[in-house]
């Protein structure tokens, strides 16, 4: 997914976007509709249901394993951005603390 269409879909609300890093990370600063599942204790039936998921890390590692853990866990409608909070940033996505 590149970031203008993954920024475009954050900000109309099309998209759930599940932020897979630890608390301390998360609470350093995120995407402002993220929620926070770390990949630690990752949990595919905790993800939020009715809009396309995104998954997001700091630099695209951990949500590609969050992204095929979920997948085998039969969920379709899910991507990554595999830029993570590091390109996001770099971009001039919005970030929250």
């Amino acid at each position: 997914m590149e970031f203008e269409a993954f920024a475009e879909a954050v900000d109309a609300g099309e998209v759930a976007v599940v932020d897979v890093r630890e608390p301390h990370e998360f609470a350093a600063g995120h995407i402002p509709v993220a929620v926070n599942l770390p990949l630690s204790r990752f949990d595919p039936r905790e993800l939020p249901s009715g809009k396309p998921l995104v998954l997001i890390c700091q630099a695209g590692g951990r949500s590609r394993n969050a992204l095929n853990r979920t997948r085998a866990n039969g969920v379709a409608d899910v991507r990554h951005y595999a830029g993570g909070m590091n390109g996001w940033r770099m971009r001039g996505g919005d970030v929250t603390v």
